[in-house]
C-alpha cells in the first residue's frame, strides 16, 4: 500500500513540474510577443517627427543629451552609449540633478532627447529651462498630449502600450519600445554619417572588437626591437643583432641597401645549423636565410597576421610598407599579450 501511494505522489509531482514548466515557457513567450508587439507599433507610427528628429541630431552643433527618470532613465543611458559609440557626442543627464546644479553642463546647441512613457514626470519642470537654454526637445512618449510633450519639439510616439508586466505596472513593453526606438535614432544618424569600420574600431579600442580590427602597425616591434641585418653580412652579425633587442627576439630580418625584404632568419635555422655535418660555425646570411618569407602589409589586421603565423607554424613575421620596405616585425607573444 505505501508503495502505491508513494509512486501516486511521484506521479503528481511529475505533473506539478511539466504544469510548471509550461506556465514559465507560455509566461516568457506573453512577454516576448508583448514587447515586440510595443516595437511594431512604434515602428507603425514612424513618420515627419522620427525624420525631423534625425535631421536635427545630424544637423547639432553641440551635443546629445538623454534624459530620463527611473528606467526610462536608465533606457536613456543605453542610447547615449549607443550614440557615443558611433560617432555622435552624447552625454547623460538625470533630471533632478539637472535642476540641483547639472543644468550648468547644458549649452544651447544641445540636443536633448527625452524619455517618458507618461510625459508627466521630472522632466516637466526641467523642460521648459531646457528651451529657455535654446536646446531642441525630442521627445520618446506614449502621450503625446502631456504636460512634457508641451515643450518638445519634436515628438516619436510609443503609442498606448501595453505593459508585459502581469500587473500591468513594471515598465517592460514601453522600455523596449523606448530602447528599440533610441537605436533607430542613433543607428540611422550613424549611416547617414558614413561612421566605417575604422571609425567605430578607434571607439572601442579594447575587448574582441578592437583586436579584431587592429592593425599590424599598432602591434608589430620597431627600431631595435626588430633586429635587420644587410644580406651581405655574416651569419654571426645575424646573431648578434637577434640578441641585442631589448625585447626577446626569436628571428632577424634579412634587407638590401633599400631596406626592402630578401629574407628571414630564425632561432630554428639557427638549431638546425647544428646538426649539418658540413658546417663549420660560420656562414654567409645569404646561404642560411628563408628567401621569400611570409608577410604582412603595415595596414592589414593584425588578424591576418594570426591566421599566417598559425597556418605557417611560424612565431615571427616580417611587416612590409606598400613599397616593400621592412617596418617592423610580429612575434607571436605580441598577439598572445594583446588576447589573440
Amino acid at each position: 500500500m505505501d508503495t502505491i501511494q508513494t509512486d501516486k505522489a511521484a506521479v503528481e509531482s511529475e505533473r506539478d513540474v511539466a504544469a510548471r514548466d509550461r506556465f514559465i515557457h507560455e509566461r516568457a513567450s506573453a512577454v516576448l510577443t508583448a514587447e515586440s508587439a510595443a516595437i511594431l507599433d512604434a515602428r507603425s507610427r514612424l513618420g515627419d517627427s522620427f525624420t525631423a528628429a534625425v535631421r536635427t541630431i545630424l544637423e547639432c552643433r553641440g551635443r546629445v543629451c538623454v534624459t530620463g527618470v527611473g528606467k526610462a532613465g536608465l533606457i536613456g543611458a543605453k542610447i547615449q552609449a549607443t550614440f557615443a559609440s558611433t560617432g555622435t557626442l552624447a552625454y547623460g543627464l538625470h533630471p533632478v540633478e539637472a535642476l540641483h546644479g547639472d543644468l550648468g553642463m547644458i549649452h544651447g546647441d544641445d540636443v536633448v532627447i527625452a524619455l517618458s512613457k507618461s510625459g508627466s514626470s521630472e522632466l516637466v519642470e526641467l523642460l521648459p529651462r531646457l528651451k529657455d537654454l535654446g536646446c531642441t526637445v525630442i521627445l520618446l512618449t506614449s502621450d503625446p498630449d502631456s504636460a512634457a510633450a508641451k515643450h518638445a519639439d519634436h515628438i516619436l510616439h510609443l503609442g498606448t502600450v501595453e505593459e508585459a508586466c502581469p500587473l500591468q505596472l513594471a515598465p517592460s513593453s514601453s522600455t523596449a519600445s523606448m530602447l528599440a526606438l533610441g537605436d533607430a535614432l542613433a543607428l540611422t544618424v550613424m549611416e547617414l554619417k558614413n561612421v566605417d569600420r575604422e571609425q567605430y574600431a578607434s571607439y572601442h579600442p579594447g575587448g574582441a572588437l578592437g583586436r579584431y580590427l587592429m592593425t599590424a602597425r599598432e602591434i608589430m616591434r620597431t627600431g631595435a626591437d626588430c633586429p635587420k641585418v644587410h644580406v651581405t653580412e655574416r651569419l654571426e652579425a645575424c646573431h648578434a643583432a637577434i640578441l641585442a633587442a631589448p625585447c626577446r627576439a626569436g628571428a632577424a630580418v634579412i634587407v638590401d641597401d633599400t631596406d626592402r625584404l630578401v629574407g628571414f632568419v630564425t632561432h630554428g635555422d639557427f638549431f638546425r645549423l647544428l646538426y649539418r655535418k658540413d658546417w663549420s660555425g660560420d656562414a654567409d646570411i645569404a646561404d642560411i636565410m628563408t628567401r621569400s618569407p611570409k608577410f604582412v602589409r603595415a595596414d592589414d589586421r593584425a588578424n591576418k597576421a594570426m591566421v599566417t603565423m598559425k597556418r605557417y607554424a611560424i612565431d615571427e613575421l616580417p611587416v612590409l610598407d606598400e613599397h616593400d620596405r621592412v617596418v617592423g616585425m610580429i612575434d607571436i607573444q605580441d598577439l598572445i599579450n594583446r588576447g589573440f
